[in-house]
């Protein structure tokens, strides 16, 4: 089995676990309507589909980025991709046990929804982002074409745009508090402290 074939059992495992979780949440008080979220839709679902899309038009994006693996030995590139393919997808896991009933994969408030500080959150705000974003990275080396660097920026500029209209909507919320959350974290990428 090769590794690209290791990510793709990851994400398909990640995405049905996911789903499944996605059952047990809190009911929703207030969603911002789906017109509004239409170019971090569009952006994420190319990013997603460049990735892992069997057949992808254009020359240019599938321009070789690592040597092949003719040999048949493991290339240390392709065992770092699964490496940060398996942190991302564990890390966006571990955000999301954090969240617990306040998930939601649309932009919403619950009913209850409680400004969570704690586990990944305490070093950034949008740590399931941040974890998709490193193990789309990851995913990237394996596939080992130029598509799969495109659908890491396409998913990175729609992940800061959803998180843009989820920060405005919690801002109305928690007021002064997410104020004062988003100077001491970084949105997707940490804020590094010295």
């Amino acid at each position: 089995m090769g590794m690209r074939q290791i990510c793709g059992y990851l994400w398909a495992g990640f995405f049905v676990i996911w789903i499944v979780w996605g059952l047990w949440t809190k009911p929703v008080q207030r969603r911002l309507p789906l017109s509004s979220r239409w170019p971090d839709t569009v952006l994420t679902l190319a990013g997603f589909w460049l990735m892992f899309a069997s057949y992808v038009p254009g020359r240019w994006l599938h321009v070789v980025l690592f040597p092949a693996n003719r040999s048949g030995v493991i290339h240390g590139i392709e065992i770092a991709g699964v490496a940060l393919t398996v942190a991302g997808l564990a890390f966006a896991m571990w955000a999301r046990t954090y969240l617990a009933g306040n998930w939601s994969g649309t932009v919403t408030v619950k009913v209850g929804h409680e400004l969570v500080r704690t586990g990944p959150y305490r070093w950034v705000r949008h740590p399931i982002y941040s974890g998709l974003i490193l193990a789309l990275l990851g995913t990237a080396l394996d596939v080992g074409e130029a598509r799969g660097l495109v659908a890491v920026v396409l998913l990175y500029i729609g992940f800061k745009l959803k998180s843009q209209l989820e920060e405005r909507l919690m801002r109305g919320v928690f007021g002064v508090a997410y104020d004062d959350y988003s100077r001491s974290t970084g949105a997707i990428i940490p804020r590094l402290h010295f």
